[in-house]
């Protein structure tokens, strides 16, 4: 009764999430045992990278009660910039053309934000218009340099981004140092709320989470550092997700343990009250927007190592899993509340549900139908979450 009392006030935390993956991992499990497998599960993570730096960069907006539904083709763009770049033609440093790719990106996010604030526009109507520009720009960009629609990318560092793996000593030690890292931050959040007499659970339950994440941990180092190949050998963690964890370290400091981030919760939560405090509104929110374009970024040279390159014709839902991915891990879609950790967990269910389907054989109808009941789910627990806050 204690969960649904908290559920109601609008804090339910991850719990109902979590409990709903570990159920999906079960059952698609029991379908097909390959599901858990070494290979499978480090694929799992590879597939579920972009979803997660999108839904991370979705966030930055959502917490404002904004929203950007040109990040995918914004990813595109990048893409192609990096590809482009690097491409025998122009021949590139791969360093100057990722750091083009995350100026180009941060320069159209922060473009479109100025749209929005200097014309008191809605966010949705400007990065709508942003979505069909850019996709037209992505369709320019790839069909006069490209042959037949597609670039291919002969750059080994940008193929390695998410091809390329860490040795298996390496990946130990990394399992380690993140979850001392994160037990640390725990422990120290739970130690902070007791001096100031804020309410905390149990040491039990904090004891709990310590215990599951070592448990999570050794588990995932396992299974990256099983031998993976089937001609040759294979092991070790991807590069991709260690990447996933910096961008989630930095946007988790930057939003709990900076200025920033703190003006940006005030501003979601009541942006008239956080105005007649004497924060700047407009200064946070383009700030906002050029985060969301760092991020977008940082996925589309994922997004683009995972191709092998660049098409013309690229995914048009990619938004759509960005705003599922915050949203399903339990980030507000009306502003104020949410954390980056979110994407993560929303990314890796999103992930989790195309790779179960695909090895059971169920085609992609039925895959999108699953993850827009997925999401309808997660809305109305924000919806209900939400009016249970105002009552209480």
């Amino acid at each position: 009764m204690g969960q649904v009392r908290r559920l109601w006030r609008g804090d339910s935390g991850m719990v109902p999430i979590v409990l709903g993956l570990a159920i999906l991992v079960v059952y698609f499990q029991m379908r097909n045992s390959v599901f858990l497998s070494a290979g499978n599960v480090t694929n799992l993570f590879v597939q579920a990278t972009v979803f997660i730096l999108l839904g991370m960069a979705e966030i930055w907006l959502l917490l404002l009660g904004d929203i950007d539904l040109s990040v995918g083709y914004t990813m595109g763009v990048g893409a192609a910039i990096t590809v482009i770049l690097v491409d025998h033609q122009f021949h590139w440093p791969w360093y100057a053309a990722f750091a083009v790719t995350l100026l180009a990106t941060t320069g159209i996010a922060t473009l479109q934000g100025l749209i929005v604030i200097f014309f008191r526009l809605p966010s949705f109507i400007v990065t709508l218009a942003g979505l069909l520009f850019w996709e037209g720009m992505l369709i320019n960009l790839v069909d006069h340099q490209g042959i037949g629609g597609s670039i291919s990318n002969e750059n080994k560092i940008l193929y390695n981004l998410v091809n390329g793996n860490f040795t298996t000593v390496f990946t130990w030690i990394f399992m380690v140092v993140v979850v001392l890292f994160m037990a640390q931050s725990m422990v120290r959040a739970d130690q902070r709320r007791r001096a100031s007499g804020l309410v905390t659970r149990a040491r039990m339950v904090l004891f709990f989470k310590i215990g599951a994440l070592a448990v999570a941990g050794i588990v995932l180092a396992l299974l990256f550092n099983a031998n993976r190949g089937t001609f040759i050998v294979l092991q070790g963690m991807p590069y991709a997700i260690p990447i996933d964890f910096a961008v989630l370290a930095a946007g988790s400091v930057i939003l709990t343990k900076t200025k920033a981030g703190r003006y940006i919760y005030a501003i979601g939560g009541n942006s008239e009250a956080a105005r007649r405090s004497g924060i700047n509104v407009n200064r946070y929110r383009l700030l906002a927007f050029a985060l969301t374009g760092l991020t977008t970024g940082i996925a589309s040279l994922l997004y683009a190592s995972r191709l092998g390159g660049i098409s013309d014709n690229i995914d048009s839902s990619l938004v759509l899993y960005a705003v599922a991915s915050a949203v399903i891990g339990g980030t507000s879609l009306f502003g104020g509340r949410g954390k980056m950790i979110h994407a993560v967990i929303g990314g890796i269910v999103i992930a989790t549900i195309y790779n179960g389907m695909a090895l059971i054989s169920i085609g992609p109808a039925t895959q999108y139908m699953a993850i827009a009941l997925v999401l309808l789910a997660a809305v109305t627990i924000d919806s209900i979450a939400r009016r249970g806050s105002t009552t209480n």
